[in-house]
């Protein structure tokens, strides 16, 4: 089930992006009367197809769904007739043509902009960022980070949840500097500490980069006690009530509620021993787990009993009002692209590895990760690969969109097309790098695989 929810994931997020992708360029192309012949979501055989319209434009779903295309009329094409001719895309200005080419990318960053602004109107949930105690000799223990400081700020810009602040770290360990983060500590004093990301290498970006130099998100202890016990599951069949405090799994004492359903989890479909304290009783039961599946798809055992509330300040969901809301996803937006931008030219110059590449088999796990946490989390992932499509189709790699913009803006300077010849090549070695990009992808994915 739970690869089946990743291929289905995957096929709906590629199939809309793509879709929303190509739309752009179908859109301004009907702006300037161009013809349009077909309108295709995936490539090779066509599972289904119709003609709507009066150009009778084909509108195709194909067998191979990572892509699309939109073809529209060419001037060597046997239906451009002379008085279909000024319907032909080469016969457009090249400023015309450049709009279509560029409305691709344009839509697919508009479409994370507006899964942004609804994100933020409706409110993002998300943890508040507390930091864990930091491991000693690392990083953050040399800057006196301490167990649940609050971070309020990274090198002077606010952050309001952990995700934030990951994300915020992340971008300055791609420089490998130092990072100030403005904390309030417990008694509620604020101050700074200096944090060195000098020892972030490039292989740690593709790993728990933050761990590398002590900084981890706080957890709060939660006792081994049951606030809730689910009728009809294996808890209740022992004679469990909501307040037992498990002392002991199998003889093992456990003082944490992590640690409790750590050694359950382990133990679907055999029988285990707990110790019980009940008021002032304790007293022993046998119980067997059943096999149930994590946030990451994995069997573990569950007994059906809930954990304590968490504390009120651990949580926080982030909310602007409708015109706010605008400036913050453009923000993100921006910032997002040129990460992504960022990030693949310091893997061309070799300051990250190339290990980040991710391909398929990984957008797809990601996919079905994301829908297994919730809607919100699955659209999070939508504008994310929306924002990749767009600064990837922008590329100047012959084939893609923004190999055909250099070609246009040559043009523009030049006062004349690119020679077929000269495309035709480019398009020869568009063609090779596309291939070389998605093989190596595929291999960090199948590693991924392999080594866990």
């Amino acid at each position: 089930m739970t690869v089946f929810t990743a291929i289905l994931a995957f096929i709906v997020a590629v199939g809309l992006l793509v879709t929303v992708h190509e739309l752009g360029h179908y859109s301004v192309a009907r702006l300037f009367n161009v013809r349009i012949l077909r309108f295709s979501i995936g490539f090779g055989p066509a599972l289904w197809l119709r003609r709507f319209g009066p150009d009778r434009t084909e509108w195709v779903v194909a067998a191979i769904p990572l892509g699309g295309y939109v073809r529209m009329l060419d001037a060597q094409d046997e239906e451009a007739t002379p008085d279909q001719l000024p319907r032909t895309f080469s016969r457009q200005s090249v400023g015309k043509r450049i709009a279509i080419v560029l409305a691709g990318p344009m839509a697919n960053f508009l479409l994370a902009g507006v899964v942004y602004w609804a994100l933020f109107v409706n409110g993002m949930p998300g943890l508040r960022p507390f930091l864990g105690a930091p491991q000693l000799g690392t990083a953050a223990a040399v800057a006196g980070v301490q167990e649940r400081d609050l971070v309020t700020q990274v090198n002077g810009e606010a952050v309001t949840t952990w995700q934030d602040l990951r994300w915020m770290l992340l971008q300055r360990a791609v420089e490998r500097g130092d990072v100030a983060l403005t904390i309030t500590d417990q008694a509620g004093v604020q101050r700074i500490r200096t944090v060195s990301l000098g020892e972030v290498t490039k292989e740690d970006i593709d790993r728990d980069f933050l761990s590398k130099v002590g900084l981890s998100a706080w957890r709060p202890r939660i006792e081994p006690v049951a606030s809730f016990v689910q009728p009809g599951l294996p808890a209740a069949g022992a004679g469990l009530v909501a307040g037992d405090r498990v002392l002991t799994v199998d003889g093992v004492e456990v003082r944490r509620w992590e640690d409790m359903a750590k050694l359950i989890g382990a133990r679907a479909g055999e029988v285990v021993r707990l110790k019980i304290q009940r008021g002032d009783t304790t007293l022993e039961v046998s119980l067997v787990p059943q096999a149930q599946k994590d946030g990451a798809g994995k069997p573990v055992g569950r007994i059906g009993i809930s954990p304590p509330p968490l504390p009120e300040d651990y949580f926080i969901t982030v909310r602007a009002g409708p015109v706010e809301a605008v400036g913050k996803s453009v923000v993100k937006l921006w910032d997002m692209s040129v990460f992504s931008l960022s990030m693949l030219g310091k893997m061309i110059t070799g300051d990250l590895s190339w290990k980040n590449l991710s391909g398929p088999i990984s957008i797809a796990d990601y996919a079905g990760q994301s829908v297994r946490q919730g809607m919100l989390t699955y659209l999070t992932f939508l504008a994310l690969i929306s924002i990749s499509i767009g600064v990837l189709n922008l590329l100047p790699i012959p084939v893609l969109d923004g190999g055909q913009l250099v070609y246009y803006l040559i043009e523009l300077f030049k006062g004349s097309p690119v020679s077929q010849r000269v495309i035709e090549a480019g398009q020869q070695v568009g063609v090779f790098v596309l291939l070389g990009l998605t093989a190596f992808a595929i291999y960090n994915d199948i590693h991924r695989l392999i080594a866990g």
